[in-house]
């Protein structure tokens, strides 16, 4: 048997009554995941534990079967992994995002979608401005970047910017969570606004601004931590020769300590235009060549929903059907080996809020010959008919693979 799990990151959502009561999910063309459900099994899934942020670093530990409790540490060093980025014994680790801030508010969480070249050049020269022998900077993938800190402390209370668009900057700044984590706290925050002065009359931002885009115009660092505790999932699992597929460092990240080879795709973007195609291809050309396993990652419906873009989250959906699942099961037959499919959202990123939340997200599972349950669609809501019931944990896992 081979696997592969198609996740459409932030796809789970709420009725919405521009949808005349539907989801996104609900409303959106999907014969393929439809007849996955039809065929196989649903259920719903909690993603992240009790006490978790609702993060994309929790969430897709857990549809992976990793314990978060004992080896999460934030999503800062799960990037470096994918950036090849060493994160050594006594230094910290964060996620550190270019952002927009206009009167004194976060405006958006990506710096107005900023590209990956003039992402870059900011980073550079923040690194040469405010990097030192404690601070450095490495550049990522559009506004994802990374921030290593010596003899940081984590015990620090930091808001992930996508969570609070609106709001005043100087309202969510980094707080100590305890007395001995004050200065790395106090010096995170001086980043943060030495960062705005800098970033204000940068060439890239005047740039932009004149072309009537937003500036990434401050920095913006959370998620802090220190080198995981993860195995392979090969000592769990029967995976021999597993894939990762993204367009996101995290999501590689985790596929490095999961040891998944990175499969990287020509026109993967994190976006609604990132090419689904080559996605597809390339898990297709996995399968057929020695892959037992892949994790398909596709980021497209939760960039929607914190846009709050209801229609472009609708129509995400029917581009993960059509241009990603119907491909992979129309070449199914050519692996050699029965495939195994799941379907599911790493977390609901509701449009009506814009952030990511806790509720279970629906999942279907697939496998050639088992006996269906009843459901035959996939939703937020048949899911809670499925015969699968609620699972959380390792649970989704070893329904999939054992």
């Amino acid at each position: 048997m081979k696997y592969i799990i198609v996740l459409g990151d932030g796809m789970a959502d709420e009725p919405l009554a521009e949808l005349g009561g539907k989801t996104p999910l609900e409303a959106a063309g999907t014969p393929v995941m439809d007849r996955l459900a039809r065929e196989g099994r649903v259920g719903r899934f909690v993603t992240v534990p009790a006490g978790f942020h609702p993060g994309s670093e929790v969430a897709n530990m857990t549809v992976l079967g990793y314990d978060v409790t004992t080896s999460f540490e934030g999503r800062g060093v799960l990037e470096a992994a994918s950036m090849g980025v060493d994160v050594p014994e006594g230094y910290m680790a964060m996620r550190c995002n270019l952002i927009t801030v206009s009167d004194g508010k976060i405006k958006n969480h990506s710096g107005g979608h900023i590209s990956t070249e003039e992402a870059s050049q900011l980073i550079a020269d923040l690194g040469k401005e405010l990097g030192d022998d404690v601070v450095t900077f490495y550049p990522g993938v559009s506004y994802r970047h990374l921030m290593l800190i010596k003899n940081g402390d984590k015990r620090v209370t930091c808001t992930p910017p996508h969570d609070v668009p609106g709001t005043p900057f100087a309202d969510v700044m980094v707080k100590a969570d305890v007395a001995e984590a004050e200065p790395t706290a106090e010096l995170i925050n001086n980043l943060i606004l030495k960062s705005q002065k800098f970033l204000a009359g940068h060439p890239v931002n005047l740039k932009r601004q004149a072309e009537g885009k937003d500036p990434a115009n401050s920095i913006w660092p959370w998620s802090p931590g220190y080198r995981p505790l993860m195995k392979p999932l090969s000592e769990k699992f029967p995976v021999k020769d597993g894939v990762v597929i993204s367009a996101v460092d995290l999501i590689f990240g985790i596929g490095a300590y999961a040891g998944l080879r990175r499969i990287d795709v020509e026109g993967a973007t994190g976006l609604y235009d990132t090419n689904y195609e080559g996605k597809a291809e390339a898990a297709i050309d996995a399968l057929r060549n020695g892959a037992d396993f892949v994790f398909l990652h596709v980021e497209a419906s939760d960039e929607a929903g914190h846009e709050g873009d209801i229609e472009l989250k609708k129509r995400t959906i029917e581009y993960l059907d059509k241009r990603i699942l119907s491909p992979i099961v129309e070449a199914s037959e050519s692996f050699g080996e029965p495939l195994a499919i799941a379907v599911l959202p790493d977390h609901p990123t509701p449009c009506r809020l814009r952030t990511h939340t806790s509720e279970p997200v629906p999942f279907l599972i697939y496998k050639p010959g088992m006996t269906p349950d009843d459901v035959t669609s996939f939703s937020e809501r048949s899911a809670s008919q499925g015969a699968y019931g609620t699972v959380s944990g390792d649970e989704f896992m070893n329904l999939l693979m054992k």
